[in-house]
């Protein structure tokens, strides 16, 4: 394939060549109201997927103990298998959904079908007669849950060109701090109800939102360019325009170039079928570098992200409290996020991030008297935080790192990472309760270790977006040389 294969989509009268991503901002002009909205709209998923990530904190509990009144030979194993099978519907539902998006479905009707999955699989679980019934619920809640944050921040990103992406992704990490803030609000409000109401209160608005989701919201127009669908894509740009100078002509001139480059495009998009992306994710060496890498530093990243609110019960603290202080801490996460994403490098974010989110929760096991409280919760708080700062710069790096056609599922394998060392960490709060080494000891020394895999990786700040896996490995043997 020529260098040819790797100039853009449309040429200007003067022959200027232009890439996808300029393209595209072009056509949408700054960042104003429409996309604003859209990318509003797409972040709100993130609120109902936060709400049953954690909802098991407050229901698990009364569940168990409901039945365990009416069945005596229940036994104290069972009390962690509603969550368990929720991690594992997590891991399952993203290895097989995730490619979903990057070839059949697409991002929004593959965040409106996860949405809905999760949101009536928990809306019948207020409704379970028994613990092997609601596990099972649990299981396809988080099924349906696994690929709602991966496709709802690659579609708000998509929208919108270089300049605004890492603000967009911002807007999705503070609807999930807002979700994860509600639920000790609605807990509270309702603890002197049954925790199937809790379900109803979380379930009901996401199925609301799904609808509303299909008719309001746009599908990416690169991820409908790579697929082939011209018309739909100029009308997607249109949609989300705010400038007047956009005239069909403008567009005739791009179909003219985009049937031109068609011919040098159409091996690699012809040969998109349901698995194909995470296929051209292993054959390609750098990208499997890539993956490999990035994987291994979010897989040190969720132990703490998901361990940490898992494990405050084993501080000495209030729990309706301590749950509430991990939600707002999350929140001052975003805030850094947003405002540096700009300005610092991915790397060094996320190594300095990592770094101090494992001194902290080392510094946990190191204060255990009683007489200093408040010190470790401080150094719980600000080890939650670290993690939730590197939470929100990996995922945006992970957009950055992967083009177009793999981009989704890239996300959701380093998501499922996450989601990997979310699963791992109950079983060490677990037997964290007689020695913190075990927890908080081990969570520190995960991160830290793991954090160091970001060195393997090339920086992307500034960088445009790619949209073929030759583009990108074209640009990969530039920045080399």
């Amino acid at each position: 394939m020529s260098d040819q294969s790797y100039e853009p989509l449309l040429l200007n009268r003067k022959n200027t060549s232009k890439t996808l991503d300029e393209t595209i901002e072009r056509c949408i002009g700054e960042f104003g109201w429409a996309q604003l909205l859209q990318s509003v709209l797409v972040s709100l998923s993130w609120i109902f997927d936060a709400q049953q990530t954690f909802i098991s904190v407050f229901t698990d509990t009364h569940a168990v103990n409901e039945w365990s009144l009416q069945k005596r030979d229940v036994s104290s194993v069972l009390n962690g298998l509603p969550a368990s099978s929720f991690f594992i519907g997590c891991l399952i539902g993203g290895l097989v959904l995730s490619t979903l998006a990057d070839t059949k479905l697409g991002r929004k009707n593959m965040l409106v079908f996860s949405c809905l999955v999760m949101s009536v699989a928990g809306t019948i679980t207020s409704i379970s007669t028994n613990i092997w019934i609601y596990s099972f619920l649990r299981f396809l809640s988080g099924f349906g849950r696994a690929t709602i944050g991966t496709c709802a921040l690659v579609l708000s990103t998509e929208l919108v060109g270089n300049q605004w992406r890492g603000q967009v992704g911002i807007i999705g990490f503070v609807c999930f701090t807002i979700g994860f803030l509600s639920l000790p609000i609605i807990a509270f409000l309702n603890k002197e109800s049954s925790w199937r109401v809790l379900y109803l209160w979380t379930c009901l608005p996401t199925i609301l939102y799904s609808i509303l989701v299909h008719f309001l919201v746009c599908e990416s127009p690169r991820w409908l360019y790579v697929r082939g669908n011209k018309e739909e894509f100029v009308s997607t740009l249109k949609s989300i325009t705010t400038r007047s100078s956009l005239t069909l002509s403008f567009f005739g001139s791009f179909f003219e170039f985009e049937d031109q480059e068609h011919d040098n495009n159409s091996n690699e998009s012809s040969t998109i079928n349901l698995y194909s992306a995470i296929k051209m994710l292993i054959e390609k060496n750098w990208a499997f570098k890539r993956l490999i890498s990035v994987m291994l530093v979010g897989f040190g990243i969720g132990m703490i992200y998901y361990g940490m609110p898992l494990g405050v019960g084993n501080l000495p603290f209030n729990l309706y409290l301590s749950v509430t202080l991990n939600a707002l801490s999350e929140l001052p996460a975003s805030i850094v996020t947003f405002f540096l994403i700009g300005k610092l490098t991915r790397k060094k974010s996320l190594l300095v991030f990592s770094m101090l989110s494992g001194i902290c929760s080392i510094g946990c096991v190191v204060v255990q008297n009683d007489d200093f409280k408040v010190l470790q919760m401080g150094f719980e708080l600000f080890s939650f935080f670290s993690a939730c700062t590197c939470f929100n710069v990996l995922l945006i790096y992970t957009v950055e790192l992967f083009p177009t056609c793999v981009r989704n599922s890239a996300v959701s394998m380093v998501r499922q990472a996450l989601v990997l060392g979310g699963a791992i960490s109950p079983m060490l709060v677990a037997f964290g309760r007689t020695n913190r080494w075990f927890s908080y000891g081990v969570f520190g020394i995960c991160i830290a270790i793991c954090g160091l895999f970001v060195l393997c990786l090339p920086e992307t700040k500034g960088r445009t977006l790619s949209d073929t896996m030759d583009e990108e490995e074209y640009k990969e043997s530039v920045f080399v040389c």
